[in-house]
């Protein structure tokens, strides 16, 4: 019979640099995040010591500009790296992914001054940012948010509640995006709000199925009140800001969910080729067979589909469609994976005592997080057939 089991993943890094990196992040996984895993994800811990760490080892900002403290990395790179830390534990990775995506208004929108001042704090100081612009009544529509900003002197009093926030409450740095103008897209500006304003509190984390360790909470303004020196980019240019971040951070959600779907194949695969039924390993059984195989290849299309989009977003070219097409298919993969997973552990699957069943619980948050699949859908027909009619 042929050895089979766990294979590694081999990275398509484009250079030494990167190749370096990618040795770092396994050494660190290894020594820093496994270890914890399980047990952290059980209890409910926030590992924000690790971030920390992250954050001393350059990984908190790894695609943005070196010259204010980023990693200088392309896309194509980050992703790779934020697919091993979610294979490891999903609420680093995507606290990655969300922390990336914090920073984002400020590095593409933010005035050089603002950049100087505040950017290397948030990408290698310490800090740890939050992405405020769903609200409890407006999620996929956007466009709806009721949270306001209104004009004060050189202030802006910032007013609403702010939903879903991942580390909501754990923050250093929030980037709002509030409602300056009249309804609609082009009413709404962005704001980089500090975590100790007062008037900002956050409420109790939710009580969620998965990723127990990453805190997600409503964020509430009571006249939190914000210079204008902290608003991000031209006033009423906020919701394409919320955009453009948002593109990169699907791909950054496509990538943890090829990792937690790596995670739960690796997990299958030792599994079955240990588990012996009818006097051999259940690897040898042709059903069980073609449902690994089957998930392999969702694995390796779901990588090849986030790395493709990457390579466009390097290149400065248009990718805003082939991420929603990573997003929609690496999570719809992960859950497939993931479900499959434990299938084919059968009742050991089910229990706590392995973390196929926590794969498969935190894989269904990424079908709804940056945008429900639906969405991703309706923003794939856009691209293809135009905007749906009005009348």
């Amino acid at each position: 019979m042929s050895d089979h089991g766990p294979q590694p993943v081999v990275r398509q890094m484009p250079t030494e640099e990167a190749r370096e990196l990618l040795g770092l992040v396994r050494e660190l996984i290894r020594r820093e995040i496994e270890p914890e895993a399980a047990a952290g994800e059980e209890a409910g811990r926030f590992p924000r010591d690790l971030f920390r760490l992250l954050s001393e080892s350059g990984l908190l900002g790894l695609p943005y500009d070196g010259e204010f403290g980023g990693g200088g990395q392309p896309y194509e790179v980050y992703l790779q790296i934020l697919e091993e830390l979610a294979a490891a534990r999903l609420t680093v990775g995507l606290g990655v992914s969300v922390h990336s995506l914090s920073c984002h208004a400020l590095a593409e929108f933010g005035t050089k001054e603002q950049r100087a001042e505040h950017l290397p704090a948030m990408l290698g100081g310490g800090l740890l940012g939050a992405y405020c612009l769903s609200e409890p009544a407006s999620g996929s529509d956007a466009a709806a948010m009721t949270t306001r900003a209104v004009r004060d002197g050189d202030d802006w009093v910032i007013n609403g509640t702010k939903a879903w926030i991942t580390h909501g409450g754990v923050a250093d740095f929030y980037t709002v995006l509030a409602r300056t103008g009249a309804a609609g897209a082009r009413g709404i500006s962005a704001f980089l709000v500090p975590a100790d304003t007062p008037g900002l509190s956050a409420s109790a984390p939710e009580r969620k199925m998965g990723m127990k360790g990453s805190p997600t909470a409503q964020i509430h303004f009571d006249d939190a009140r914000v210079p204008d020196a902290r608003r991000l980019g031209e006033e009423g240019q906020g919701f394409p800001i919320a955009l453009a971040a948002l593109d990169g951070g699907r791909l950054g959600i496509a990538a943890c969910a090829i990792g937690v779907a790596q995670a739960a194949l690796d997990e299958a695969l030792a599994f079955t080729a240990g588990r012996r039924q009818f006097g051999r390993p259940l690897a040898d059984f042709q059903g069980l067979r073609f449902m690994l195989a089957d998930m392999a290849t969702g694995i390796e299309a779901g990588r090849a589909l986030y790395l493709s989009a990457a390579r466009l977003r390097d290149a400065g070219l248009p990718y805003s469609r082939q991420a929603a097409m990573a997003k929609l298919f690496c999570t719809d993969t992960a859950m497939r994976v993931t479900t499959d997973a434990v299938q084919l552990m059968g009742g050991y699957g089910y229990t706590g005592d392995f973390p196929a069943e926590r794969f498969m619980r935190e894989a269904k948050v990424l079908q709804i997080v940056e945008g429900t699949n639906q969405i991703q859908r309706v923003v794939i027909a856009r691209h293809l057939a135009g905007p749906e009619s009005k009348g």
